[in-house]
């Protein structure tokens, strides 16, 4: 996705995609600390509680750490997978065959760039290699590995990033919203962004789901919908062809 500057752009991504007016906030929202990164950066957790739902996000990579929600017979289970600790999501996010980016922000750009280089109005960027001969999910130091600024809101918490010209390779100074709401049992993530200079741009996050609860098996039976009427099929090295 091509930005142009000074646009906003809003993205927005969720387990259940359900507009809820601010006024209604009843979410529980607390934070504490989450620990040091390796560089002596505290990191936090926010909490969310409403009523039997419960989301912990982290502004370590924007990660969200747990989502406890009961299931038919109302026995809660935390549906997304991940680590108990920020050593296991820092030691994941640097592992030098690749980590999972459990639960993180994906950015600059989700997915791979093939051999790690892109043009834009002419001009060539070379991006620094994380999966053989390309580019994955923003490259070893994309957003699932900073440290995000945080801020409470009503019913979640807010995170904003700043990648400067030139980071990971990409071009302009990007800023980057990333807003978690839970609402009556609905986890809602809206992205938006501001750039100052022509630049690409593919956000996401990268919870994986077992709705059966963490621990619990496969999900070889768990069974997918996405409401979408195009898709862009890939080719064998899993890079996008960029046919709709």
């Amino acid at each position: 996705m091509c930005v142009g500057r000074s646009p906003r752009l809003v993205l927005v991504s969720g387990i259940c995609l359900l507009c809820i007016a601010f006024a209604e906030a009843k979410t529980k929202v607390t934070s504490q600390p989450f620990g040091n990164t390796p560089d002596g950066t505290a990191v936090e957790i926010y909490s969310l509680e409403d009523g039997p739902y419960q989301a912990r996000i982290t502004n370590y990579g924007g990660i969200v750490v747990s989502f406890k929600t009961p299931d038919r017979n109302g026995k809660p289970a935390d549906v997304v997978l991940g680590f108990d600790d920020l050593d296991g999501y820092v030691a994941n996010n640097n592992d030098p065959k690749g980590g999972a980016f459990f639960g993180a922000i994906i950015g600059r750009y989700a997915n791979r760039i093939a051999h790690g280089t892109f043009t834009l109005d002419g001009q060539k960027y070379s991006l620094p290699l994380n999966n053989g001969e390309n580019s994955l999910h923003g490259g070893p130091h994309g957003f699932n590995n900073v440290v995000w600024k945080a801020k409470p809101v009503a019913n979640g918490v807010e995170l904003t990033y700043l990648s400067k010209d030139g980071d990971a390779g990409y071009p302009g100074n990007l800023t980057t919203t990333v807003r978690y709401t839970l609402v009556k049992g609905d986890l809602r993530i809206e992205y938006s962004a501001t750039t100052d200079k022509d630049t690409v741009l593919n956000l996401t996050n990268h919870s994986y789901f077992n709705l059966a609860g963490e621990g619990s098996g496969d999900v070889l039976k768990h069974v997918v919908t996405i409401h979408a009427s195009r898709f862009t099929p890939v080719d064998a090295n899993l890079i996008p062809t960029g046919e709709l």
